[in-house]
């Protein structure tokens, strides 16, 4: 084999293969004995028609595209390893020469990674972020663990309240007539969880049980039924049940209950600890983010079109997996949404080329700092992580080759790079 590198403008490559004429040859048998039990020819038992007699009949390009199918993934794969270059996107194939007795010539067109010409990364200016906590966010905090811990009671001495949670008759009118859809039975609600029109669980508010009221709204301008948007409209309405939560004392008893703590007042100032650790560690996340956005901005790179293709692809791929966790195909999906392929791609090139340049960017910084990551730090990794997943160390060492351990070093070193530009920049 023999390969020929053309660079091309905008970080892309073409790769021109020649396969020597031998090769060519035993492709060619090996399609011909891969297909011949397909190919009928009057007077020859299946499978026993002479490859001469197949290709006078039906020609010398008969058996070419399995054989070029046989020779391109050999081929390109040792192109793949002799050519030198960086390639971050699937080859674009194209056939030059396939002809019986020559050489087979094709070529790969291919993005390769680009060069990075790095701007201002270090002393970058980024929000000053506040991890002060306040007395009401801690009691907010804890207000939402007491309706968490509230217990649902029947309510029978009084009207509907907001939270509530109630059941109702109801029966919607348009200009005096009822609409579909309309109309439902012991439907239950809870007060205040903005499930319905605006303006119609406000007005239940008050509402007495087993009473016919009327609640007055009106239709959204974009109201998914066209019919009805826009429109003005009376709900006759009757509840049924009232339910409420009774919320627990906030004591120590309750403290007990929903954590490690003996007393309220433990309980509370873990709770504002928690909140503080909360908030630094999402001021760290944010001043992070910051900084590497300027670096990436204040970066150079000409991004082939090809390696961008190839990472929207994969978020999409990505995407449908985790759908499919889910139990949700990607077609379903789309029917379900209205989204198609092609949008899909459209709406996901800005975050995949954001997301490559990012990478780039911080790669570049690692080599600009010299940066490394040893042996031992990647063993302290690993620890962690098994521990995460509650595995033995050696074993997971195991599961991992070479090309995982060195990809998981460049994505420890990836991670110093933020963290050296975060730690350099200026709270401002």
């Amino acid at each position: 084999m023999s390969l020929k590198v053309e660079n091309l403008e905008h970080n892309m490559a073409k790769l021109t293969i020649e396969v020597p004429a031998e090769d060519v040859e035993k492709a060619l048998q090996a399609a011909y004995l891969k297909q011949r039990k397909q190919i009928s020819v009057p007077g020859f038992r299946k499978g026993k028609v002479p490859r001469q007699m197949i290709e006078k009949m039906y020609g010398a390009a008969v058996f070419y595209e399995e054989a070029a199918n046989q020779m391109i993934p050999e081929a390109y794969s040792k192109a793949y390893d002799e050519c030198g270059l960086d390639i971050v996107s699937q080859p674009q194939i194209d056939v030059v020469q396939l002809e019986k007795g020559k050489e087979f010539i094709f070529t790969a067109e291919v993005a390769v990674k680009p060069e990075v010409t790095l701007g201002e990364y270090k002393g970058l200016k980024v929000d000053k972020v506040s991890t002060r906590v306040m007395s009401t966010e801690v009691d907010e905090e804890i207000e939402k663990e007491r309706v968490r811990n509230a217990r649902t009671v029947e309510v029978t001495d009084r009207a509907v309240e907001d939270k509530d949670e109630i059941t109702l008759d109801f029966e919607g009118f348009v200009d005096g007539v009822a609409f579909d859809g309309g109309k439902a039975e012991n439907y239950p609600l809870t007060i205040g969880s903005g499930s319905f029109i605006p303006g119609f669980e406000e007005q239940l508010i008050g509402a007495k049980l087993e009473e016919e009221m009327e609640v007055n709204v009106t239709f959204p301008e974009d109201y998914q039924a066209e019919e009805l948007a826009g429109k003005a409209a009376v709900f006759k309405c009757t509840v049924h049940s009232i339910k409420a939560k009774d919320l627990p004392e906030l004591d120590d008893e309750f403290a007990s209950e929903v954590s490690e703590f003996d007393t309220y007042k433990a309980y509370w100032d873990d709770v504002k600890k928690k909140i503080k650790e909360r908030k630094e560690r999402e001021g760290k996340a944010k001043k992070e983010d910051q900084a590497v956005d300027q670096a990436v901005e204040n970066a150079q790179m000409d991004l082939p079109a090809a390696m961008i293709d190839m990472q929207v692809r994969q978020m999409a791929d990505d995407f449908a997996r985790r759908i499919q966790q889910q139990g949700l195909s990607i077609e379903q999906y789309f029917q379900f949404t209205g989204m198609t392929e092609e949008k899909m791609f459209e709406e996901l090139r800005p975050q995949a080329e954001r997301r490559i340049k990012t990478r780039l960017v911080l790669e570049a910084i690692v080599k600009a700092e010299n940066i490394e990551v040893s042996d031992e730090r990647l063993d302290e990794e690993l620890t962690k992580m098994a521990e995460a997943y509650q595995m033995d160390v050696e074993k997971l060492k195991e599961f991992m080759g070479e090309n995982e351990k060195n990809q998981m070093k460049e994505d420890i070193a990836v991670q110093d790079a933020v963290t050296l530009l975060a730690e350099s920049a200026v709270e401002a």
